[in-house]
């Protein structure tokens, strides 16, 4: 896998806010676990299961940070994974950790923010 092609790819299909283009990089089994899930839904967990779910955080997640952009830092592989440094929302610094399943999708996600 060419990770820094990912990243960027990664990257600009965010910048795009098009939930289609950001949703082909991840597997239908996806977990994410951020702090973010927390602060954005006003909820008691962290964790989303299911791209569904998923998707429907992101949805919420656009619609309230019109202007979201992202910018990358740098990248770093590891195995069957990499982990993305990037300026995210609210100007706060982002360590984002990715692993691939298989096919090459991201199926589980660990965020970090500043």
């Amino acid at each position: 896998m060419d990770s820094k092609k990912f990243a960027a790819e990664w990257i600009a299909s965010w910048n795009t806010h098009n939930l289609d283009d950001i949703l082909k990089h991840y597997a239908e089994d996806v977990e994410i676990t951020t702090p973010m899930i927390r602060i954005a839904t006003a909820g008691d967990t962290d964790t989303l299961q299911g791209k569904a779910a998923v998707a429907d955080y992101w949805i919420k997640a656009l619609q309230q940070l019109p202007d979201l952009h992202f910018e990358l830092v740098e990248v770093t592989t590891g195995v069957n994974s990499v982990a993305l440094y990037y300026k995210s929302v609210m100007n706060k610094m982002s360590i984002e950790v990715m692993f691939f399943n298989e096919q090459g999708k991201v199926n589980r996600i660990f965020a970090h923010y500043t």
